[in-house]
């Protein structure tokens, strides 16, 4: 048997790259390892692929194209902490630059995960200040951040996203399975015209100083087609706020009740006018009040001692209203308002909703309160789908934010011809009645104020508190659009002599709300005419 030789210098050589060759292999698979189980298991982690492969929200566009809201590429910064020389100072640094919290990058260094997130969506400029530190162990994953060009304009209405680009608020909620995974270049078009936000918004906010409201807000609809061309709520926040019930990003407008006061006697009216329980010229007495049972119904300001029916709605009677509407009776009152969608709640493509609060005994006192809009409460978007129903021709409309074309009116819930005689009347409570501050020349504005006492935590009214409201439409005799605006608890002031009524504070908000938006829409005043003038 022949001799075992040793491995030559060649063969030792070949012994060693091979050694090298499966040590080169077993980290190329450690790392494939570590790509597609580490790094998967960290919650919210990017995919490797390229932004352009990434799923993408589609873009909203107001009705003119204006852009809203676009997803734009940006990057997840991770890190491998064990490749830091000073996790501290690594700690403090990426803070400074990313806002992350330092004692929270100074924990996940210091724990023991290899591979862990630093920040979300960082920008061009935070990625360049980054690369600029010379850290080792730093990874930039291929991500998308929502971007809205308009900042907090209609914030509560188109909504925000989490980082993971969902939809948690607004219409970005609402329409969330329309703008997910949407192809590139896909968009949404939206009602809103943002020309017309801004003067809503400007306007009401404008009010709000002048009266030192609480609150404010105010919609502009399409009364043929249902579309929300603006709508707003003032105060409101910053997008990226936490969200809570308190949160300024409150969309009062969809999902706050509220008794509106006298603005719900538009209804009561329409009943009466449908239920031909009036003629326009009736006398009704007033007296000093009007009692049923145990209560007394009051006026908010001296009224004679009878007016027509046309000047009870005109002067915003109480007494007058609480004896019109017990013509008709509790069974019938709900039935209307029934048919009026006013007992549900609104469904729109916002999910922010509320259902109405009204009585469970629905008695005559409750008929009475009920038709000057106390004892219950509706939000302000479903008020206004109502209130477009009693005056586009009685056609029933559903809410909507998304662009249409066409009318969109559906069956009749009140006769044409009720509805056009209560054109006439809104149209007479602004020429000779508590809407005289809303008129704007050439528009011919329509319209109903409403000062509503303000329930307390105890459910009895807070003294001195007023919530004020104003409904219009124009023109009057064919209205196309309505808006509606209310501020919370305002003050009176030195101009208005201390009264903080509707027809001083909602009424001439509303008309200046008009006259900035009308010819936006393509609505240019009409001619006034006036009295020809003799020649002496």
């Amino acid at each position: 048997m022949a001799a075992a030789t040793s491995p030559t210098v060649t063969q030792r050589r070949i012994a060693v790259a091979a050694a090298f060759c499966v040590m080169a292999f077993a980290l190329v698979g450690l790392r494939l390892i570590d790509v597609m189980l580490l790094k998967g298991r960290v919650t919210g982690a990017a995919s490797h692929a390229a932004p352009d492969a990434l799923a993408t929200r589609a873009d909203l566009l107001d009705r003119n194209g204006d852009l809203l809201a676009r997803d734009l590429p940006v990057h997840d910064l991770y890190a491998r902490p064990a490749a830091f020389w000073n996790k501290g100072l690594a700690a403090r640094e990426l803070a400074a630059i990313t806002g992350s919290s330092p004692k929270r990058l100074e924990r996940i260094f210091a724990g023991k995960h290899p591979y862990v997130l630093v920040d979300r969506q960082l920008t061009p400029d935070m990625q360049d200040a980054v690369m600029r530190l010379g850290l080792p162990g730093l990874e930039f994953e291929p991500s998308y951040k929502r971007f809205y060009p308009k900042g907090n304009a209609a914030v509560q209405v188109i909504g925000t996203t989490d980082p993971d680009g969902n939809g948690i608020s607004g219409l970005e909620f609402g329409l969330d399975k329309q703008l997910r995974g949407a192809k590139p270049g896909a968009s949404a078009r939206l009602s809103l015209d943002m020309r017309v936000q801004y003067a809503l918004a400007q306007e009401v906010e404008r009010s709000r100083e002048e009266f030192s409201a609480r609150a404010a807000g105010g919609i502009v609809m399409n009364v043929a087609t249902g579309e929300i061309i603006a709508m707003a709520s003032l105060p409101d926040g910053e997008y990226g706020a936490a969200v809570s019930s308190a949160d300024p990003r409150r969309n009062r407008m969809a999902q706050d009740d509220y008794e509106l006061g006298s603005i719900f006697k538009i209804f009561s009216f329409a009943m009466a006018v449908e239920d031909h329980t009036v003629s326009l010229d009736e006398q009704i007495p007033l007296g000093n009040g009007y009692k049923i049972g145990r209560h007394t119904i009051h006026d908010a300001e001296k009224l004679p001692a009878t007016l027509a029916v046309r000047d009870v709605l005109a002067e915003s009677s109480n007494i007058g209203t609480a004896q019109i509407v017990l013509r008709s009776g509790a069974e019938r009152q709900k039935a209307f308002l029934a048919r009026l969608r006013l007992l549900d709640a609104v469904n729109s493509e916002l999910p922010e909703r509320a259902a109405p609060l009204y009585p469970r005994r629905w008695g005559d006192i409750e008929t009475a309160t009920v038709g000057f809009g106390q004892g219950i409460s509706v939000t302000p978007l479903s008020f206004v789908r109502a209130a477009a129903e009693v005056v586009n021709g009685g056609r029933a409309i559903t809410p909507t934010f998304l662009r249409h074309s066409g009318d969109a009116r559906g069956k009749a819930v009140i006769s044409a011809q009720t509805s056009a005689t209560m054109r006439g009347l809104l149209r007479y409570v602004v020429t000779d009645g508590t809407g005289r501050n809303a008129d704007v020349p050439g528009y011919d504005v329509g319209g109903k104020t409403g000062s509503a006492q303000v329930p307390g935590p105890n459910g009895r009214y807070l003294h001195g508190k007023l919530r004020t409201s104003f409904i219009a439409i124009f023109p009057a005799d064919n209205p196309r659009y309505l808006v509606f605006v209310m501020l919370d608890e305002p003050h009176g002031t030195k101009k208005t002599f201390g009264i903080a009524l509707a027809g001083f504070t909602a009424a001439p908000l509303a008309g200046r709300v008009i006259a900035r938006i009308a010819p936006v829409l393509g609505m240019p005043p009409a001619p006034v005419l006036t009295a020809a003038r003799e020649n002496p």
